[in-house]
């Protein structure tokens, strides 16, 4: 897609390292699971047409989410629609809080929950199952998240232990088991190119099709630095923490660019029994908590 609007994203899109099979997972994610789920190929490749890869890319990537068991394929005569696996809408579901949902970034709690995994413990189980929960590891047995933060199954046998953010010796843990100055150079990244997206945009909007390549580019490149955030108390944040200004220019563009997004996608998305049905009220509700 030729468009002096959106240069500046693919731009930086081509700069980074990026996998069409990922860019596949957010537009499942972002817009097709909200309206039942599954879409047909041909809809896919002319979304992704918009981002610059070819048809042949597209046919690669789904077919080797449908052999890794992240996509469902199904067949009617000579179309092919595909959806989520229960694999593939589970770990979007989870990224979804993270991406969309209410932010914990800068809880008034400042305390930090700090597990250490005994001997006896199944230690690689834990360390995986707390990686997965958003814990940081300070040491290879030595975990921590903020005080809100579950404790998964796999490590509830750990010990216990409390600390407060606003101390040294918790600022010191947290930049051992989190890289936060590598966060927040990727959260300037993101700024730079949607920063200037956001002033250019035409204050009647795009065309639909344009807007909603543009909406998934923004949730692409917001995912891969949010999900990367162990959203910890202010007194743990380097100075000038970048993540609230990153997420407030997320959602202010995303709520620019939904209404001409879910129209294409009213006027020309099918699934296999026609015309994608309406999203439900919860598309309407993303970001509601930076409005």
């Amino acid at each position: 897609m030729s468009s002096p609007f959106l240069e500046p994203i693919l731009r930086h899109l081509n700069s980074e390292p990026s996998r069409t099979w990922s860019l596949v997972i957010t537009f499942y994610g972002d817009a097709i699971l909200p309206r039942g789920g599954s879409v047909g190929l041909q809809t896919l490749a002319e979304v992704l047409g918009g981002m610059g890869v070819n048809d042949a890319a597209v046919r690669a990537a789904v077919s080797r989410l449908a052999a890794d068991g992240w996509l469902e394929r199904r067949r009617l005569g000579r179309n092919s629609f595909y959806r989520l696996a229960e694999k593939g809408a589970g770990t979007f579901a989870e990224a979804a809080r993270r991406i969309y949902g209410p932010h914990a970034a800068g809880v008034e709690d400042d305390r930090l929950r700090l597990l250490l995994l005994p001997p006896e413990m199944a230690r690689e189980p834990a360390r995986e199952a707390l990686r997965a929960a958003g814990y940081g590891a300070a040491l290879p047995d030595l975990w921590l998240a903020p005080w809100d933060r579950t404790v998964p199954a796999e490590a509830r046998t750990a010990i216990a232990l409390e600390a407060r953010a606003g101390t040294a010796e918790a600022r010191r843990l947290a930049a051992l088991a989190w890289d936060l100055e590598g966060i927040a150079a990727s959260y300037r990244r993101f700024l730079e190119p949607f920063g200037e997206v956001s002033g250019r945009m035409p204050e009647a909007g795009l065309p639909g099709l344009e807007s909603l390549v543009a909406r998934l580019l923004l949730i692409h490149e917001y995912r891969r630095v949010v999900l990367r955030d162990p959203f910890l108390p202010h007194g743990m944040l380097p100075a000038d923490w970048p993540g609230g200004e990153a997420r407030r220019a997320c959602a202010d563009l995303y709520a620019r660019l939904l209404p001409a997004s879910e129209a294409w996608l009213d006027a020309h998305a099918a699934d296999e029994d026609g015309p994608l049905p309406a999203p439900g009220a919860e598309l309407w509700r993303r970001f509601r908590d930076d409005m």
